[in-house]
This record gives structure tokens, sequence and C-alpha cells, in this order.
């Protein structure tokens, strides 16, 4: 009998894709998807323990108030429940192998945890932040992403490339210094990476890139590969219908964003 696999989508103070996160989660296959208002975890009514995936979806947590997700990640380090901080739920769940996905803003957050990248393996130090965007605007637009194949990302396995979109005025990846991002480069903790259309290296042209990420780095892993966060939005593209040109492309079918969730669920099913 195969195992279930139990999703955890979190949501609440301003968490706007938690619909779109949890649709993509059970379109991919998993069994349990249980949307949960971080109020619940903070009052002990819910934990995460039993869930095989945590998602963290995008929105304006705390309407961003101090910096992108730095409210949310000074809720989960000290918040306590019962006698440990809830962020310790966090770490038993990574721990014994659980899975987790911050997308957009929940991936501020995890960089603001210092859960990404962890390129020293530690992951109690900050070594990169997400801040505004070269263009000094929102950006709102579909990008197309390249997938580095020797990154052990589970998320990203057998996916070459991406076309999906962002909506984002913090996205900018910069590192604590050189040896940081070298380490992430080295390591292959970049999974994936803005592009041109025609392309397949990273870019650093607007609109293409569309933050001024360092490198083009669109997201970020750990070096186990179960620890994954990126500024565009996968859960926006489960359906070829949810692309602006699917019409004049005629497009049908599956998108290619719910390949991304497709992979945590088939790696939770066997792995975990």
């Amino acid at each position: 009998m195969l195992k279930q696999v139990r999703v955890m989508v979190l949501a609440g103070n301003g968490t706007n894709c938690e619909a779109e996160t949890a649709h993509a989660c059970r379109l991919a296959g998993a069994d349990v998807v249980d949307t949960v208002f971080i109020w619940d975890l903070a009052s002990g009514r819910s934990r995460i323990e039993g869930y095989d995936l945590l998602c963290f979806p995008g929105g304006f947590m705390d309407g961003d108030d101090l910096g992108s997700a730095k409210a949310a990640a000074v809720r989960l380090l000290h918040t306590q429940v019962g006698q440990s901080a809830l962020m310790d739920q966090v770490g038993r769940h990574i721990q014994e192998g659980g899975l987790v996905i911050g997308i957009c803003n929940g991936f501020q957050l995890l960089i603001k945890l210092g859960l990404l990248p962890m390129s020293q393996g530690a992951g109690t130090e900050q070594e990169a932040t997400l801040t505004f965007n070269d263009s000094g605007r929102f950006e709102d637009r579909w990008v197309d992403l390249v997938v580095d194949e020797d990154s052990p990302c589970v998320f990203t396995k057998g996916i070459r490339r991406l076309e999906v979109p962002v909506r984002h005025g913090e996205g900018k990846i910069v590192f604590r210094g050189d040896r940081d991002l070298k380490n992430v480069i080295s390591n292959h903790l970049a999974p994936v990476f803005y592009a041109r259309p025609d392309q397949e290296e990273a870019s650093m042209d607007y609109p293409h890139n569309p933050n001024g990420s360092t490198g083009g780095i669109a997201g970020l892993c750990d070096p186990t590969g179960r620890i994954f966060g990126l500024m565009p939005h996968p859960e926006a593209f489960w359906d070829a219908t949810n692309h602006p040109d699917w019409r004049r492309k005629m497009n049908t079918g599956e998108g290619a964003g719910l390949a991304v969730f497709r992979n945590a669920v088939s790696h939770a099913r066997t792995e975990h």
C-alpha cells in the first residue's frame, strides 16, 4: 500500500495564495491538504507533526511591515507553544525528512528564518535577503526560468524550463557576501534562474529578470534539496488556461507549474 501524503498550507495575516497552493497540491496527487491559519498553530490547536509537505504560500503577511515577511519570521521564532517555540515544530519537520516550499512571500519568510540557502549547513544565520526590485515598482508579469539540472532540489527534478508569473515588489536576491554567493553557486543551491525565452543561461536583462536578482537567481534550495523557495508562482500555472496566451496558442491540459508539486508529492510518497 502506498503511503498517504499529507500537506499543510499555512494561511492568515495577509497570505492570499493559499487556495491556489492547496488546489495545486490536490491536483498533484496529495491525499490530504489542510489549510491551517497561523494563529491555530500559535495557539497549539494545530501542529505541523504528521504532515509531509509544509507550504508557505504567497501574499503579504502582516502587510510587509518591517520588510517582507520579517514580522512573520519573528512570530515563528519567538511564539511559545507549550514549552517550545513555534519554530521548533518547523525544525523537527525538516529533521524528520519533511519537505518545505515557500513561494514569493513564503520564500521571503524562509530566507528571513535562515532556512535558505543554509549553504554553511547551519540554518541559524541569515545568509541572504530579498529587497526592492531594481525597477522601483511592483512587477506583475510572466517570466521564463531555466533549471539547474545538477541541483539537489527535489521540487525541480526532471524539469528543464518553466514559464510562470511573478508578482512582487521585493524580489531581488542579494547575499551577505561573496563567499555566500559562491557557496550557493558551487553547491547548486540555486535551482532556478530567470532567462530569456530563447536562451539557456541566466539573464540580468530587464524584464526577463524582473527584479535585478543577483546572478539572475529566482529561487534557492538547501543542501538536502527538501527546502525550496522561489519568487515566481508555480501554483498560478496548474492548467494551460491560466496562461494569458492560451487561446492564441490553443494550449490545453496541465500547466507547467504543476510539475513542481507533483515532484514533491512523489518524493513524499516514496521517500519520507
